[in-house]
């Protein structure tokens, strides 16, 4: 795998731990994190506090799946899956594409597009 490669799979491996150092470890200072119609963040201060949103879990890590993985220059495209536990004890189901540009091993722009499965 690439440099970049590794370190998205960092940053999802982070998630999938709720290891909020690793997280933010992949992150440059001046991320951005956008997920289009619920927030747009910049800093790692911001994200830090969407790493676990409201009504979501601290205690259970999601269940992330990976199913494919491209990349193209400094671009890192993710599909996947994941079961998001909630407070209530039941779970959030999505799909989800994330989109990763890096800056010197870094994710410094986020896009996370979700879709939600009933």
């Amino acid at each position: 795998m690439t440099r970049n490669q590794n370190t998205v799979t960092a940053y999802l491996d982070g998630f999938g731990r709720m290891d909020r150092e690793l997280i933010l470890s992949c992150l440059t200072d001046d991320v951005e994190w956008v997920i289009p119609g619920m927030f747009h963040t910049f800093g790692k201060d911001a994200f830090s506090g969407h790493i676990v949103d409201d009504g979501f879990s601290e205690e259970t890590a999601p269940k992330i799946t990976v199913h494919r993985l491209i990349e193209t220059d400094n671009t890192v495209v993710v599909e996947g899956s994941v079961a998001a536990p909630k407070d209530d004890g039941s779970f959030l189901d999505l799909v989800f594409c994330d989109v990763f540009d890096l800056r010197d091993g870094k994710i410094k722009k986020l896009v996370s597009y979700l879709v939600e499965i009933k």
